[in-house]
C-alpha cells in the first residue's frame, strides 16, 4: 500500500488459516486506512465480517483487485463492541460443534463435521460437512435451529475444501498450498505424477486431504522446456534446481511450496 494508486485496496483475513482477501477501502479517508495487525469489519458477498488486516503483495494487487462494483469494502475499523461481538460468535460456533457432533453420532449420519460460522450479523449458522454421499439431515437441521434459536444453514464441501478450511503443513514443511496462493482446484491426474518420474506410492503423492497433491500439477515442465519451473509460473523460482527441490527463493506467483 506504498503506491499512491493502491492505497485504497486492504488485504484482509477473516480467519486465521486461508489466504487473505482484498477488499476497498470504500469511504475510508486515505489518512485514516488501518494497518496491519488492525481489526476491520468488510462487506462481502457472504454479508457483513470481521477479520484481521494483513501486508499486500505489491506485485499482487493488480491481480487481486475487486472490481470498482464490487460488494467487497472495508465498512470501518472495528470497535471494541465488534471485537466482543466476534468473540461471543467464536464461542457460540464451539458450542454448536461440539452440539452437533453429538447429534451426528446419536442418528449414525454417515457425515463429518468441518467446522461452524456464525454469521456477523447473527442471522444464521453454517454447518460445513464432508459426506461421500447424500445425508437427509433435515431432523437434524429443525434441531439445531431449535437450539440455537437461528437459521441453520448445512453446506456440503469436497475434502480438498475441507484441507483448506482446517489448514496444516504438507510433507514438504509449508503450509498448505490450498491455504496460500491457489485460487481454485484444478485436476490432478497421476499421470502428471509419472511425467515427472516420481515414485507412484499414494503415500507419497497424497496430500492431507487423501487426494493427489496440487503440486502435481504445476510442477509439471512448464512451456519452456524447464523442469519444475516454478510454482504455477513459467520459471518463476530463483532456485536452479527448481522448486521441487526444496530451498525456494521468490516465486512469481505470490506462495512457493514443493507440495501440498
Amino acid at each position: 500500500m506504498s503506491v499512491t494508486s493502491s492505497r485504497r485496496l486492504v488485504s484482509v483475513k477473516l480467519t486465521p488459516v486461508g489466504r487473505a482477501q482484498t477488499f476497498l477501502s470504500g469511504d475510508l479517508p486515505n489518512d485514516a486506512l488501518p494497518s496491519p495487525g488492525d481489526r476491520v469489519v468488510v462487506q462481502s458477498e457472504a454479508g457483513p465480517s470481521v477479520g484481521a488486516v494483513v501486508r499486500s503483495i505489491p506485485q499482487l494487487e493488480d491481480k487481486h483487485r475487486p472490481a470498482d462494483d464490487s460488494p467487497q469494502r472495508v465498512v470501518r475499523i472495528a470497535t471494541r463492541e465488534d471485537v466482543v461481538t466476534r468473540m461471543k460468535h467464536q464461542h457460540r460456533e464451539r458450542e454448536a460443534h461440539r452440539i452437533a457432533l453429538l447429534k451426528i453420532r446419536e442418528r449414525a449420519l454417515g457425515m463429518r463435521l468441518t467446522r461452524v460460522e456464525q454469521a456477523f450479523d447473527g442471522s444464521r449458522l453454517i454447518f460445513y460437512f464432508t459426506a461421500e454421499g447424500r445425508v437427509d439431515f433435515r431432523e437434524l437441521v429443525r434441531e439445531l435451529a431449535a437450539e440455537f434459536h437461528t437459521r441453520v444453514e448445512m453446506r456440503q464441501i469436497g475434502v480438498r475444501d475441507e484441507a483448506k478450511m482446517l489448514g496444516g503443513y504438507g510433507t514438504c514443511g509449508r503450509p498448505l498450498c490450498c491455504t496460500t496462493f491457489l485460487n481454485s482446484f484444478e485436476p490432478v491426474s497421476i499421470k502428471m505424477a509419472k511425467q515427472q518420474d516420481l515414485s507412484l506410492n499414494p503415500s507419497k503423492l497424497s496430500g492431507l486431504c487423501g487426494r493427489l497433491k496440487c503440486c502435481l500439477r504445476y510442477e509439471l515442465p512448464n512451456a519452456k522446456g524447464v523442469v519444475h519451473g516454478g510454482c504455477g509460473s513459467e520459471g518463476g523460482c530463483d532456485n536452479p534446481s527448481g522448486c521441487g527441490a526444496g530451498g525456494c527463493g521468490s516465486c512469481g506467483s505470490g506462495g512457493c511450496g514443493s507440495c501440498h
